[in-house]
C-alpha cells in the first residue's frame, strides 16, 4: 500500500515500550490521535475484535483527544463504547464489564500538564514493546482498514457497576471500627470515583484537591515523590485521622502515609499484601519490578513464596502475571496488581480498599496504620535506600548510556539486565535503568548500612561520569551515605 501523506508528521518517538505518550499540540496532535485511533481499530479486528472502549482522564486535552480517537476507531468499522472522563482502572473494569478485554485509555498519568496518550488493551493483553510499535508500522504503511459503514459510538456510565463489584468483593465494617482518611487525589481524575467509593463503603472523608483540574493547581499528582505528599502529611497530623491516601493522576497508583504522618513506600505495601497473600494461597508467585528491595524477595522466598524479579511497566508486570499465573505484583513507583480476587490489573482504588480492610483488622487488635506497615519486616534488616533519583538526558542517549553499562565489570556482584542494570552485592544494590515515559535515567541504591550505600553509590556514580561526563548525578551519598529523603519503608 502506499503511505499516508499524514505519516510524516507522527513522532516515532511517541511509541514507547507500554504506551503511547507525547506533548499535545506537539508530538501528539489531535490529526495524529485520529490516525492512532484507525491504527488499533485496524489491529483489533485483525483480531476480531469489534468493540472498543475508550476513557479519558482529568487533562485539559483529553476531550479533544477523546473526539479525535474515536473518529478514527469508526474510520475503521470498529464500534465504541465511550465511558467519559474515569481513572485508569475505571477503562480497565469497563473491558471486562463488557466482556472484551479491549480498551484504550487517553491519559498522560503522571507527567506534566500538556503531555497524553494512550493506554490500550486487545483481547485482554495490554499492548507493549512490539505491539505498540507494529501500530506506527501500520500507520507508515498505510496499512489500516477503512469501512464505508462506519463503526457506531454508544455512551456508558460504568462508575455504579464499578463501585458495586468493589463492594462486592470486600467488606469494611466501619460501623463496629470507624475509619477518619484522608484522601489526596491531587486534582486528578480519581477524586470523585474515591469520594463515590468511600461514601459507600462508609469511610469518614477529609478529601484533599478531590474536584479534576487539569492544570493541577495545588501539587503535581504524583505521590512517588515526598514533595507531593506535604499537604497529606500535615491533615494527617493535624485531624488525628487512622490513614492518608494519595492517588495519582489517573488513579492506577497509590501512596500511603500513617497516622504518624510517615511516608510508606511500596515496598512495604508490597511486603505487607504479599504476606497475606501468601497466606491465604500458600506457595503463590509474586511478581515485582527491578526497583523493589531485596527485602520484599526475602519475605516472599521466607513464606513459601516465589519472588519474580521483572521489567518495570504496567503492561510488563500484568503480561508476565497473566503468562504464569502469578496472584499478585507490583513495581515500586506505586502500581499493584491483584489477581486473586481482583482482575490483575493496576488499580489503587481497589488498592486502597485492601488496605483499609487491612487496617480495620489491625485497629481490632490495637494496632494503628504505622504497626500494620512495619510488622512484616520485623527481623529483616533496616536498608538504607536512596530516593528514586532522575538523571536528566535526552531521549535517544538514554538508551545509550543503559547499553555501554551493561558492557561493564562489577566485581562479585550479581548482574541482571532483564530492565536496565541492577548489579547486587553481598550488602545491598543499585539499579539504573531508561525511562519509558520521559528523557531520563533513574537511579536508585539500597545497603544494609551507610558505609555500604556509600561505596556502592560511589561505583555506579563513577561509572557514569566515565562514560557520560555531561549527566548532573547527585554526589551526596559520595559523601556520608546518607539522604534527606530516604526510603522511608527501610531507613
Amino acid at each position: 500500500m502506499s503511505a499516508s501523506p499524514n505519516t510524516a508528521s507522527i513522532d516515532p518517538n511517541i511509541f514507547r515500550a507500554y504506551d503511547i505518550r507525547g506533548i499535545f499540540g506537539q508530538t501528539l496532535s489531535e490529526a495524529c490521535a485520529e490516525k492512532i485511533g484507525q491504527a488499533i481499530a485496524s489491529e483489533a479486528r485483525d483480531r476480531h475484535v469489534s468493540t472498543l472502549a475508550v476513557g479519558y482522564d482529568g487533562r485539559l486535552s483529553g476531550p479533544a483527544l477523546n473526539a479525535a480517537l474515536i473518529r478514527g476507531i469508526t474510520a475503521a468499522g470498529v464500534n465504541v463504547v465511550s465511558i467519559g472522563m474515569v481513572p485508569t482502572p475505571g477503562l480497565y473494569f469497563a473491558t471486562v464489564l463488557l466482556g472484551t478485554g479491549s480498551g484504550i485509555m487517553i491519559t498522560g498519568s503522571h507527567n506534566p500538564t500538556d503531555y497524553n496518550g494512550f493506554k490500550i488493551m486487545l483481547g485482554g493483553e495490554t499492548l507493549a514493546d512490539d505491539a505498540i510499535q507494529q501500530l506506527h508500522r501500520r500507520i507508515v504503511s498505510d496499512d489500516l482498514h477503512s469501512d464505508p459503514v462506519p463503526g457506531n459510538v454508544r455512551q456508558q456510565n460504568v462508575q455504579p457497576d464499578y463501585i458495586a463489584r468493589i463492594a462486592e468483593q470486600r467488606t469494611l465494617d466501619t460501623q463496629k471500627t470507624p475509619l477518619k482518611v484522608v484522601i489526596d487525589c491531587g486534582n486528578g481524575v480519581a477524586g470523585p470515583w474515591v469520594l463515590a467509593l468511600m461514601k459507600h463503603l462508609g469511610c469518614e472523608v477529609i478529601p484533599l484537591f478531590c474536584d479534576v483540574d487539569g492544570h493541577f493547581p495545588n501539587h503535581h499528582p504524583d505521590p512517588e515523590h515526598a514533595v507531593n505528599l506535604q499537604d497529606l502529611i500535615r491533615t494527617v497530623k493535624s485531624s488525628g485521622a487512622d490513614i492518608g491516601l494519595a492517588f495519582d493522576g489517573d488513579g492506577d497508583r497509590l501512596g500511603v502515609v500513617d497516622n504518624h504522618g510517615n511516608i510508606r513506600d511500596t515496598d512495604e505495601l508490597l511486603c505487607l499484601f504479599a504476606l497475606e497473600i501468601l497466606r491465604q494461597h500458600p506457595g503463590s508467585e509474586v511478581v515485582h519490578d527491578v526497583k523493589c528491595s531485596l527485602n520484599l524477595r526475602r519475605l516472599i522466598e521466607n513464606n513459601g513464596g516465589t519472588a519474580t524479579m521483572w521489567r518495570c511497566g504496567h503492561s510488563m508486570i500484568k503480561g508476565r502475571m497473566k503468562q504464569t499465573g502469578a496472584a499478585f505484583g507490583g513495581e515500586f513507583t506505586g502500581h499493584l496488581f491483584f489477581a486473586e480476587d481482583w482482575y490483575g490489573f493496576d488499580d489503587a482504588l481497589y488498592t486502597a480498599v485492601r488496605v483499609l480492610e487491612m487496617l480495620i483488622k489491625a485497629k481490632n487488635s490495637q494496632q494503628d496504620a504505622a504497626a500494620l506497615f512495619s510488622a512484616p519486616l520485623a527481623g529483616y534488616p533496616a536498608c538504607i535506600a536512596t530516593p528514586m533519583i532522575h538523571i536528566s538526558t535526552s531521549e535517544e542517549r538514554k538508551f545509550t548510556i543503559i547499553s555501554e553499562l551493561q558492557k561493564r565489570e562489577f566485581d562479585n556482584a550479581r548482574i541482571s539486565t532483564i530492565d536496565g542494570l541492577r548489579a547486587e552485592f553481598s550488602d545491598g544494590w543499585f539499579g539504573i535503568r531508561a525511562s519509558n515515559t520521559s528523557p531520563n535515567l533513574t537511579l536508585r541504591a539500597e545497603a544494609d548500612t551507610a558505609d555500604a550505600l556509600q561505596r556502592i553509590y560511589t561505583t555506579i556514580y563513577s561509572h557514569l561520569k566515565q562514560l557520560a561526563p555531561e549527566l548532573q548525578v547527585p554526589e551526596e551519598w559520595l559523601k556520608t551515605g546518607t539522604t534527606q529523603e530516604t526510603d522511608h519503608a527501610f531507613n
